[in-house]
């Protein structure tokens, strides 16, 4: 058996609760479509500020998947 390749997307995950919920929304997402989802890492954190409180959280994730 030949080792795994990987591939790995970028996407940006949102929540009104919390930078982890962002993070989850993300994969979760991506499992709707994607198959062999083996790992993510988190790249970037941010948010938006609405009226001197945060607006949203968000992440930038990438996921990793192996090829078949």
């Amino acid at each position: 058996m030949a080792d795994p390749i990987f591939k790995k997307i970028q996407l940006v995950g949102t929540s009104h609760e919390s930078f982890s919920d962002a993070a989850a929304n993300a994969i979760a997402k991506a499992a709707e479509s994607l198959r062999n989802m083996s790992w993510f890492e988190v790249v970037e954190q941010r948010g938006s500020i609405s009226e001197g409180k945060i607006g949203q959280y968000q992440v930038t994730v990438n996921i990793g998947f192996r090829v078949e």
